[in-house]
């Protein structure tokens, strides 16, 4: 895999609490860049802890969250940050200057019963989108 440009730059992913999408899209970016990028995330309320569930399926695929704590969404984070993706319907407030884009994952269909097949469907879909990602970040050329 090509890596990105050598040049650091910043993702910050936001979601609600911080506790699930957000943390999913670092952690399945992170497993995937090594260095280069810095790859961050936050929430407008953070919950008290990692989703279990979220940090379950997440490891199913090589990626780690287990040790991360959710996080408060600043504006010095929003400013700092290279590219701001919300994940989901948070409702981040506009800042001047600061572009934002939003991914909002698929709606896990009916026939899929459990809690757990709804999380990987999930994550599965956070994860396309992590790879169509990467190939943004990497520098022109390659």
């Amino acid at each position: 895999m090509t890596q990105p440009n050598s040049s650091s730059s910043t993702v910050l992913f936001v979601c609600n609490t911080n506790g699930g999408k957000s943390q999913i899209a670092a952690a399945l970016l992170r497993s995937s860049l090594g260095a280069g990028v810095t790859v961050q995330s936050a929430g407008l309320i953070p919950a008290q802890h990692i989703n279990e569930l979220a940090a379950d399926v997440v490891a199913d695929v090589g990626a780690d969250m287990r040790a991360e704590v959710p996080t408060a969404l600043t504006e010095e984070a929003l400013r700092a940050a290279d590219r701001v993706i919300i994940v989901g319907q948070a409702q981040v407030p506009e800042l001047e200057g600061v572009t934002m884009e939003r991914w909002v994952p698929a709606e896990a269909p009916a026939a899929l019963g459990t809690e757990r097949e709804r999380m990987e469907f999930l994550r599965d879909d956070i994860a396309e989108r992590v790879r169509t990602l990467i190939t943004a970040l990497e520098p022109e050329g390659h």
